[in-house]
């Protein structure tokens, strides 16, 4: 059995990221989700130690003081961060551990952790991508379209992973994010044409 191994996976809002870890930790049991740490209140129905590690700010601050973090930012007022320990205690278990973050911070865990191996989810196109966050009913349009931008913006930093897995038909991507974590590479062959194609549709219509 090979060593357990630090996977970085990063997508614009509406990639499907989420949906991809959830499923593939209910696939593989050697796999875990890295428990973030917040400074905002806990929602309806999340637990501390299951969802997030919920902090106060000076206890955040004082983390961040201490390095105990391989990555931190501050999103929308709220702090988030992922703690080293944390990480390591669950790969000396013998566990593949997950990172659900963006660009950002999986620049921070390379520089931090310079093994780690880094998974961009691609939407299939700009127009699936309008069409998913359409459908989630969550958003007003501004907020769509704002998200559109940021999801531009997420994608031009494509250069900075290992591996980029399109998230078109569900079970194949995760076939694929299975398919890297255990054999290191995507299952699917002869996909450079369709990247190509995915990059020049969000990155050349501005």
């Amino acid at each position: 059995m090979s060593e357990p191994g630090l996977y970085v996976v990063a997508s614009p809002s509406g990639g499907g990221k989420s949906s991809l870890i959830r499923a593939l930790l209910e696939r593989d049991e050697r796999v875990r989700l890295s428990v973030s740490h917040t400074t905002r209140p806990p929602r309806p129905g999340e637990t501390d130690g299951v969802h997030y590690h919920f902090v106060d700010r000076p206890a955040f601050e004082r983390l961040v003081e201490s390095n105990a973090f391989l990555e931190h930012a501050e999103v929308f007022g709220n702090r988030y961060g992922t703690s080293r320990e944390g990480v390591e205690k669950q790969m000396r278990n013998g566990f593949d551990v997950m990172l659900d973050i963006d660009w950002q911070g999986a620049r921070q865990v390379r520089a931090a952790f310079p093994s780690c191996c880094g998974i961009f989810i691609l939407p299939p196109s700009m127009k699936i991508l309008r069409d998913r966050l359409t459908s989630r009913g969550q958003d007003e349009s501004e907020v769509i379209e704002r998200r559109m931008r940021e999801a531009r913006a997420e994608i031009s930093h494509w250069r900075e992973f290992d591996f980029l897995v399109i998230n078109d038909i569900f079970f194949e991507a995760l076939e694929d994010l299975w398919s890297i974590i255990r054999r290191g590479k995507t299952h699917r062959s002869g996909q450079h044409d369709r990247v190509r194609e995915i990059l020049a549709d969000f990155l050349e219509s501005e």
